[in-house]
């Protein structure tokens, strides 16, 4: 990390030795339009993957948290995905997305060209990660069976229907799971990268080139490692950014047993 501080002032291609540019990098930041496109893109997966794949995995969590018939079978084979190559699975998906006998078009009888349109692209990999629900279905999963069930029966003593002891009692005894999923899940967000360069290589037309990918091609394509350096550090304090902004507003929204 300190030598890649060292590198934001430095012009290096990693075959000559580098060079002192002073601010130039920090300076070409404020008017790089790819930059711009793939802070974008990134913003636009992330916001969107996120809740998603935390939503689903609360949904599938509920479900899977009454006495139905073999829900120890269904557990294994939602959570299966999630500890799968990211490879394997970017692969799978290609051929899923194929815009000639691809599965998809081929069950739905279409002719859409999912990875090879801008506006299609980043949708399509969000519903492949929005898939990889297991990690969160797990922690989804453990919050619920801990739920003190003497709030749940008071509430039904109180005449409140299903619905609303899930809104006013289990949101809000989950919420500081619901916190740190957010959290993980932002971050981890930020730096997708295997999928885009497996599936899209950042393409068409830079509609998937999130940052950690951008800084992958300006370092060891384009040999500009002082400038993937300064790219990196900006979405180091993005990252950090909205990681506090989450703990800050925290408090409006989570709550602890005790509190209640």
């Amino acid at each position: 990390m300190l030598f890649s501080v060292y590198l934001v002032t430095q012009s290096w291609n990693l075959l000559s030795p580098p060079r002192f540019i002073g601010t130039a990098n920090i300076t070409y930041l404020l008017k790089d339009p790819v930059l711009l496109k793939s802070l974008g893109a990134t913003a636009y997966f992330t916001f969107v993957s996120v809740p998603l794949q935390i939503a689903i995995a609360l949904l599938l969590a509920l479900a899977l948290n009454t006495k139905i018939r073999g829900r120890v079978a269904f557990r294994t084979i939602f959570f299966l995905p999630s500890i799968l190559p990211t490879v394997a699975i970017a692969l799978g998906w290609i051929e899923i997305f194929y815009p000639t006998g691809g599965l998809l078009n081929y069950y739905l009888k279409l002719n859409v060209r999912w990875l090879l349109e801008p506006r299609l692209a980043v949708p399509a990999l969000i519903v492949m990660v929005c898939w990889q629900v297991g990690f969160q279905l797990v922690i989804c999963l453990a919050a619920l069976q801990n739920v003190n069930k003497e709030l749940q029966d008071a509430a039904q003593v109180d005449g409140a229907n299903s619905w609303q002891q899930f809104i006013h009692v289990t949101i809000p005894l989950i919420s500081p799971v619901l916190l740190y999923l957010l959290i993980i899940g932002f971050i981890n967000s930020f730096q997708v990268f295997s999928i885009a360069l497996v599936m899209t290589n950042g393409g068409p037309m830079n509609a998937t080139l999130f940052m950690v990918l951008y800084v992958y091609v300006l370092g060891f394509k384009h040999f500009n490692m002082g400038y993937a350096a300064t790219v990196a550090w900006l979405l180091f304090l993005i990252i950090m950014a909205f990681t506090v902004a989450q703990l800050r507003l925290a408090g409006r929204w989570v709550f602890y047993e005790a509190e209640l």
